[in-house]
């Protein structure tokens, strides 16, 4: 009787492990980069619900004309025509936001120039500069945190606090700083031959404020990303430069660069993403009409007065497409990079 039982247990658990048994030893058997992959699906099936398919979705939307009348604000497909007009200036809709001039004017900028130039022109700059400003302060400051000295861990909270700063908050402090009648920053700007009177009512001045708002809020995120890649590096290494009689620049240049060159091209690919999309801070400190930028356009071709969803989608695909093509470069760079992520 016990015999039996003890069969049937046995039989039992091997009918179990048959049933499983095929998925587990394809699980085994897989290579490095396929189990890796295989851990990664559910972050691709997430990534492609919440990225790729409202891409694929606003490609679809810019494809159809513009309807300000009837019940809904989509007319026929049009194909390319949406991005022909805005590339070439030639958007008869929205004239109220599309075809404003600048106040103040920017170099290398004429009035009269459509605005899409100008959004596309002011989005680069800010992104170039921005990135600039922030790598380089970042670094300096993730430099001195990477160093041992009293009360670090007080000037790593001080550091940390801009990078908290809500946005809306952040751009109401920089409004009111320069604000003629409230704060003492235009004053001391106009003093110094730096900004107009009224600052905020100038797109070069207000530019620059926005820029200056950034960096201050960002370079903490930098600093934060570059000091882990610093961490991470071996001190001994150091040692052996120092006894070789490197100097402080030489050990920078041979070894800190070169090992900390990967965290510092992920940190300023996520600050140019986020530069390339700058909108909140712009609205919030000076209006997208005084500071135009690309996504100030997709959300006034959306939400503006003028409901314009093609123009808009193609404008927002255009961006998303420079974004996309300022992640190739960076993707490039990480495989060239010397120790790089590939």
């Amino acid at each position: 009787m016990s015999t039996d039982t003890g069969t049937q247990t046995k039989s039992g658990a091997g009918t179990e492990r048959g049933a499983l048994a095929p998925l587990t030893d394809w699980i085994e058997n897989l290579s490095e980069s396929a189990y890796a992959y295989l851990l990664l699906t559910p972050a691709f099936a997430l990534l492609t619900f919440v990225a790729f398919w409202p891409l694929v979705a606003t490609f679809r939307l810019s494809l159809l004309a513009d309807q300000t009348k009837g019940a809904t604000p989509l007319g026929e497909f049009v194909g390319i025509q949406n991005y022909v007009n805005v590339l070439t200036g030639d958007i008869r809709l929205a004239r109220q936001f599309f075809d404003i001039e600048l106040v103040g004017g920017f170099p290398f900028i004429e009035f009269g120039t459509p605005f899409f130039q100008q959004a596309l022109f002011v989005t680069l700059a800010f992104a170039l500069l921005n990135v600039l400003f922030t790598t380089l302060i970042g670094f300096g400051q993730a430099l001195i945190l990477d160093q041992d000295f009293r009360g670090r861990r007080w000037v790593r909270v001080a550091i940390i606090i801009p990078w908290a700063v809500p946005i809306v908050i952040q751009g109401m402090i920089f409004f009111l700083f320069f604000q003629p009648t409230v704060g003492f920053g235009s004053g001391v700007m106009q003093s110094l031959g730096l900004f107009s009177a009224n600052p905020l009512a100038s797109s070069q001045d207000s530019f620059f404020i926005v820029l200056i708002a950034d960096i201050w809020k960002t370079s903490a995120f930098m600093a934060l990303l570059i000091l882990a890649g610093l961490q991470s590096v071996d001190r001994s290494l150091y040692d052996v430069a120092r006894v070789s009689g490197a100097s402080p620049w030489q050990r920078f240049k041979m070894i800190t660069l070169p090992l900390v060159l990967p965290a510092l091209l992920v940190a300023m690919l996520f600050r140019t993403m986020e530069a390339m999309r700058i909108y909140g801070l712009i609205e919030s400190t000076a209006g997208c009409t005084t500071v135009p930028s690309m996504t100030c356009l997709v959300i006034e071709g959306l939400f503006g007065g003028t409901r314009i969803y093609g123009t808009a989608a193609a404008v927002a695909f255009i961006t998303a497409a420079i974004i996309g093509l300022l992640i190739s470069v960076y993707i490039i760079k990480f495989r060239d990079s010397e120790g790089g992520l590939y």
